[in-house]
């Protein structure tokens, strides 16, 4: 073994993990265009519809973003008419965010989605799920 093969790019998990992730969310750029949209809306689009509505701090740990990142997202989806926010009423400090019924609509609409992306990446669903549970458990031992 070479002294620098652990510092060389094509070693690096990190990197690996860096432009696979790159990659795949290039792939949702042309499904999602015609629903308007991003890959980061649509992530916060897919908690509300499991929950129908959560508070932002609640989208903010099942997607791993900051409030500064997910403020402009839900104010951006708010004028596009899918979700409505308000506080809550027995603590002003809670904003709860809420699915509008053209968000509801959407869910059906949206459905083909997955599928698209798992026929691009040239996967078996089997396969797709593997690799999602050991990215997940690697999620859950840097957690």
């Amino acid at each position: 073994m070479e002294k620098y093969d652990n510092i060389k790019l094509d070693n690096q998990l990190c990197f690996s993990l860096y432009a696979a992730s790159r990659e795949v969310i290039k792939l949702y750029k042309p499904c999602l265009d015609k629903y308007n949209l991003t890959y980061t809306q649509y992530i916060a689009m897919l908690v509300l519809w499991e929950d129908e509505k959560s508070t932002v701090k609640g989208i903010g740990n099942r997607l791993h973003l900051d409030s500064g990142t997910l403020t402009p997202l839900l104010k951006k989806l708010e004028n596009m008419e899918l979700i409505k926010r308000y506080r809550d009423e027995n603590d002003d400090r809670v904003v709860i965010v809420e699915l509008t019924e053209k968000g509801r609509e959407l869910k059906e609409e949206i459905l083909g989605v997955p599928g698209q992306i798992l026929c691009k990446v040239k996967m078996t669903k089997e396969e797709a799920i593997e690799l999602k549970e050991s990215l997940d458990e690697l999620l859950k031992n840097l957690e």
